[in-house]
């Protein structure tokens, strides 16, 4: 680990570098053990298992479960750039039921990553999918990417949607439209 947090030090200082930066200014000496500290936490995915989070119990359940609007970070893996919002997490129990604080940190594991939010999205389904007795899985990510707002298009307060739906959730049109409905703010009040 000490290793990599020099190695990004150095890509820090490389960076004040290349853009010019006055070499000692006095607000940027500590800043490139602050910013490999800070991608070392933030980018923690590569070295987390998200099967650590596979905590099941066994259920007769056999309706949808739904973790909504979960906030979540993630860099974009063409820019570095930040891209953030929430995730929807659901899936159809078939004879146990994984903890629900256990989907967010799934999510959230899966997010600690370089990616692209297509992808970030067809991970989480399919790791639940794989490691999960479930007849059916649903993941939708709402987010705003800074890469979007900074440079290119400037387009400040679009949102990037994405879903993948696999078993059940994709093939039964009753329970895909329950998961889209889900999804909605109106469809929800506050309070109940």
């Amino acid at each position: 680990m000490e290793d990599k947090i020099k190695i990004l030090e150095e890509a820090v200082r490389g960076l004040l570098k290349g853009v010019g930066h006055p070499e000692y200014d006095p607000n940027i000496i500590e800043t490139p053990q602050r910013v490999a500290k800070m991608f070392s936490v933030i980018l923690s995915g590569y070295t987390a298992d998200p099967r650590e989070h596979l905590k099941t119990f066994p259920s007769d359940a056999d309706e949808m479960v739904i973790v909504r609007n979960v906030p979540f970070y993630s860099y974009c893996a063409h820019h570095i750039q930040p891209f953030y919002g929430k995730m929807t997490i659901g899936y159809v129990p078939d004879g146990e039921i994984l903890g629900l604080s256990k989907l967010v940190r799934i999510g959230r594991d899966f997010a600690k990553k370089l990616q692209v939010q297509e992808d970030l999205t067809k991970d989480i389904a399919d790791f639940i999918a794989e490691n999960v007795a479930c007849s059916g899985v649903g993941v939708n990510i709402k987010s705003q990417h800074m890469c979007m707002v900074v440079r290119g298009v400037r387009s400040y307060g679009s949102e990037t949607i994405t879903t993948r739906l696999l078993g059940s959730m994709k093939s039964d049109p009753i329970l895909r439209n329950e998961f889209y409905m889900s999804l909605s703010d109106s469809n929800h009040k506050e309070g109940y």
